[in-house]
């Protein structure tokens, strides 16, 4: 990629990145303040309107204890009981018309209420009702009314109990639904004498939850504690049972907000419980209710954040051509100096880095050229110095061939033993002289070990032995050259145990499906665990222990680390060179070497 477009994608990354980090954060923010203000709202809202409906509910408790305080009411009750009680078949309408007025006229005070309670039911013992409304009639289904009521008052002890909505027809023949405080009449002596109902209309709440879902956008829900809903926005819930909706298992602290979805679309809860009546009311908005006045900001911050990306594009842009309009230009020189023309000249007309730049590069062309004239005139002094050195260098040929005529002048003088030690030591020279890099097969490598030993035992008469134990198939096998004779110098020169006439050297070679393992054993002085420990290291080239003297290994070390080395450069790092000994029995240099087919031609 050319300068001036790296320069441009760094400019643009540089403005792009933050400014759509910057637009992003802030229209997060935006919309999270959005949220959090709703909540906040609506969670206040929420409180209030609880707070009325606990003051409704108050105001229901308070005329619900009316007739304990009311001698008239009890007295009437008491009557009426009795009267039922004696007259089931005969029926005296004047006593009747008494007990109704002295009971009902008692509760008329309903009309003048302004808020809460719409009706107020008493009844005796047995179901028999007494009633006082606002506008809007009473149940009709009175009885049914009070046989539920009945059943759930029974154990409340004389305080009120709270019951959620109830659905009913009234006498307009119209539906209405309304929740209620009941609770028991006792009379001095805490014996049972009757029964009193307050309904309040669901229209008290109506006003509150139309003001609430207008300013949120939302539906509004209330319920009681077994899930029996008091109120819903849509009215398609009320009087129902919904303990088993989600929202409504969610809703179970003070008060709270969750995120969840219904119908494929995404809702923001908010709810608060009443403490006094252990309603929840929750307002459920779409989220993107909440978000449809974030929606203009998020399309003015991307407008300005795309318009300032173009303008610090159209300005990137200019920076950067006019940045590496120079840079084009030495790139230009450059290529000439690369085909050999060192006459060129950055012409510098600027003071900054691009100047220093530019006066540097003339410098550095200028010390280019000194510095090839110089090599030229060093490869020159080199190569007549190697060719004077080749000229004064004794050919390894030359020293075979003169050895050779030194055997032939020993066998004309009849000295045998010189002659076959010279004959040996030729072989052994033009095995060396070659190339190490040579494949060679391991019966000559066997063969050349085999003439070492042998010409020294013309020194030391007849104190070396050497076995070799090859299977047929593997006189064949290919492997580096002379990678046996420094193992077999090592073993005779730091091995041999003065103490014993002969020391004997055993040669053997076995192959696995993986490996071709050529082992050296033999029966000299061995090594003790720390001597070996040094050679090992000494082999691999690790000094293990800083400032241990590594003398003894001075020679066998190196000998044998490079054939170490050799091997693995040559085949791998999974082969090599490895020694065991023991003091007072011997050592076994072992080589691995890959098997045929697996060699690294």
């Amino acid at each position: 990629m050319r300068m001036e477009r790296k320069l441009l994608l760094v400019f643009l990354l540089l403005i792009t990145l933050p400014l759509t980090f910057i637009g992003a954060v802030s229209y997060r923010n935006y919309a999270q303040s959005i949220e959090e203000n709703t909540i906040a709202y609506s969670t206040t809202t929420l409180g209030n309107m609880l707070d009325n409906l606990d003051d409704y509910i108050d105001d229901m408790n308070r005329i619900s204890s009316i007739p304990a305080y009311q001698e008239d009411i009890k007295s009437n009750l008491v009557a009426s009981n009795k009267y039922h009680e004696q007259h089931a078949e005969n029926e005296n309408f004047d006593l009747l018309l008494t007990i109704q007025r002295g009971i009902e006229g008692n509760i008329s005070f309903i009309d003048n209420i302004k808020r809460g309670a719409t009706s107020v039911y008493i009844f005796d013992q047995y179901g028999n009702g007494y009633y006082s409304a606002k506008s809007g009639g009473i149940r009709m289904n009175v009885k049914d009314s009070y046989q539920n009521w009945m059943t759930k008052a029974a154990h409340s002890s004389g305080e009120a109990l709270l019951i959620s909505t109830q659905k009913y027809t009234s006498t307009l023949k119209s539906t209405r639904y309304a929740f209620t405080v009941v609770r028991k009449i006792i009379d001095n002596s805490l014996h049972d004498i009757g029964l009193i109902a307050v309904d309040a209309n669901i229209s008290v709440i109506e006003d509150q939850i139309t003001k609430l879902d207008k300013v949120t956008r939302g539906k509004s829900l209330i319920f009681d504690s077994q899930g029996n809903v008091i109120y819903d926005s849509d009215k398609q819930l009320l009087a129902t049972n919904i303990s088993d909706r989600p929202m409504v298992q969610r809703a179970a602290g003070e008060e709270g907000s969750f995120y969840m979805t219904e119908d494929g679309v995404q809702h923001l809860y908010i709810y608060t419980k009443s403490p006094n009546t252990q309603w929840t009311v929750m307002t459920s908005i779409p989220v993107k209710e909440l978000t449809r006045n974030t929606a203009v900001i998020r399309n003015v911050t991307w407008i300005l954040t795309f318009l300032t990306i173009g303008i610090a594009l159209l300005i990137s842009i200019f920076f950067s051509f006019a940045l590496t309009k120079p840079l084009r230009k030495m790139m230009r020189l450059m290529k000439r100096v690369q085909e050999g023309d060192f006459s060129v000249q950055f012409q510098v007309k600027r003071r900054d880095e691009i100047g220093q730049l530019g006066n540097q590069f003339n410098r550095m062309i200028v010390r280019i050229d000194d510095l090839i004239q110089d090599i030229y005139g060093m490869e020159t002094k080199k190569k007549e110095a190697e060719l004077h050195a080749l000229q004064s260098q004794i050919n390894p040929h030359f020293m075979y061939n003169t050895l050779e005529s030194i055997r032939m002048a020993a066998e004309l003088n009849d000295d045998t033993i010189a002659a076959d030690m010279l004959a040996i030591l030729g072989k052994l020279l033009r095995y060396s002289i070659s190339d190490l890099n040579e494949k060679v097969t391991l019966g000559s490598e066997f063969n050349h070990i085999r003439y070492y030993v042998e010409l020294l035992n013309y020194r030391y008469p007849d104190r070396f032995e050497l076995t070799i134990d090859v299977p047929e198939s593997l006189e064949s096998y290919e492997l580096l050259k002379l990678v046996l004779q420094p193992i077999v110098e090592n073993t005779i020169y730091h091995g041999m145990d003065d103490n014993k006439p002969r020391m004997v050297i055993t040669a053997s070679a076995r192959e696995t499906e993986h490996a071709v393992f050529i082992r050296l054993t033999d029966d000299g002085i061995g090594m003790d665990e720390d001597t070996l420990d040094r050679l090992q290291q000494s082999i691999i080239g690790v000094n293990a222990r800083e400032g241990t003297n590594y003398a003894p290994f001075k020679r066998s070390g190196v000998g044998l680390r490079n054939v170490n080395e050799r091997i693995r450069l040559h085949y791998g790092a999974n082969f090599g060179l490895t020694v065991a000994s023991e003091p007072g029995v011997g050592t076994q240099v072992t080589l691995k070497l890959p098997a045929r087919g697996g060699q690294n031609e």
